[in-house]
């Protein structure tokens, strides 16, 4: 297992983390998995064999029971793994319940190292945007946690570039804690954080952990071109996320995927999460699992290397167009680009 440094902090996490919204299974999170505590136990000691140090979870997940089968499975190795839980979503049917305020977030920390029978978080992320509440009182509200030692690091989730970005801004003017990492979805199957948020993390020295890098399970070789969802998968269920926009697309990205395992003697998963692991700024995939087969599948995938001949493959197949501005710096300004506008224009201005 190779470790990477979580941006510019000091933190070392494995290229694989652990993802855990099917422990639990209670409301919508029971289309990802069903897994109690035996379970997770095994999950867990099988991840941290494989060399992980990382566990992601998130208090909204079962309504908070994935949080306490985490703290009940880890026991007294808590010490020995880092956790990364998430603050954000509606925890309660109050007016209050939700949100990035001050009062939501204190409350919902305490409650999250409650669950997770803990005295500390390692990594503390914003779950989500929060418009209607100041950065300001967010970002205090963190830093607070971080001073009084509860939390150690925190992070953001699923914001959008210029919103990253204000919020770092705000924090260095402050004087605050600064977000070390932002959890976002990117996979061979959309490819849009490469506009934005990719740059962005190569420019502020942020790391990047990446959820459902299968694209929910998409990637994972089961689905096939002209084939209805396998019985038992999440699409099966309804799962939704992430949309597909092109389905024809879509599924000339598996094919690829598919040939390249082949080739390899390796699962369409492992191809597609060692794809992920080599894109520029990527720091960890997130992996989890509806059984131990498939998480011993995906933990493998940290010991697959791709040719560059497979990754330019790859990178053909799933290509997205330019969007503007970006197709005119390609044109006009390839001159004087940094390495972060490098990151996503180089290959179209190289042809």
């Amino acid at each position: 297992m190779e470790y990477r440094q979580l941006g510019s902090s000091g933190l070392r996490v494995s290229t694989i983390t652990l993802g855990t919204m099917g422990f639990g299974g209670k409301g919508w999170a029971s289309a990802v998995g069903q897994i109690g505590v035996e379970g997770a136990r095994r999950q867990i000691g099988m991840a941290r064999d494989a060399g992980v140090n990382l566990i992601d979870t998130a208090d909204v997940y079962s309504q908070g029971v994935c949080e306490e089968i985490v703290g009940e499975a880890l026991g007294g190795s808590r010490d020995e793994v880092l956790l990364a839980t998430k603050v954000r979503m509606p925890m309660g049917d109050g007016p209050n319940d939700a949100g990035l305020s001050r009062h939501h977030i204190l409350r919902a920390a305490e409650a999250s190292l409650r669950r997770l029978g803990t005295d500390y978080i390692d990594l503390y992320q914003v779950h989500e945007w929060d418009g209607q509440t100041p950065l300001e009182e967010t970002l205090s509200a963190l830093d607070a946690l971080v001073t009084s030692g509860k939390v150690r690091y925190i992070g953001a989730s699923n914001l959008a570039g210029w919103q990253l970005m204000k919020a770092l801004w705000v924090a260095d003017r402050r004087g605050l804690e600064r977000f070390v990492s932002q959890q976002i979805y990117y996979s061979l199957q959309a490819r849009d954080a490469e506009s934005e948020l990719i740059p962005l993390t190569l420019d502020q020295g942020l790391g990047v952990l990446v959820w459902s890098p299968l694209a929910g399970g998409l990637l994972s070789g089961k689905y096939r071109r002209g084939q209805d969802a396998p019985e038992g998968t999440r699409r099966f269920e309804g799962w939704d996320e992430p949309p597909v926009h092109d389905e024809v697309k879509l599924y000339d990205t598996i094919d690829e995927v598919v040939a390249v395992g082949e080739e390899l003697g390796v699962s369409a998963a492992q191809v597609a999460l060692a794809y992920t692991l080599g894109k520029p700024g990527v720091t960890s995939v997130i992996a989890g699992a509806r059984t131990e087969e498939q998480l011993a599948d995906n933990l493998a995938a940290a010991d697959v290397v791709l040719s560059a001949e497979q990754v330019e493959r790859l990178d053909r197949v799933s290509a997205q167009p330019l969007r503007y501005p970006h197709w005119h710096q390609a044109n006009t300004a390839s001159d004087r680009l940094s390495p972060a506008d490098l990151s996503l224009l180089g290959r179209h201005i190289s042809g």
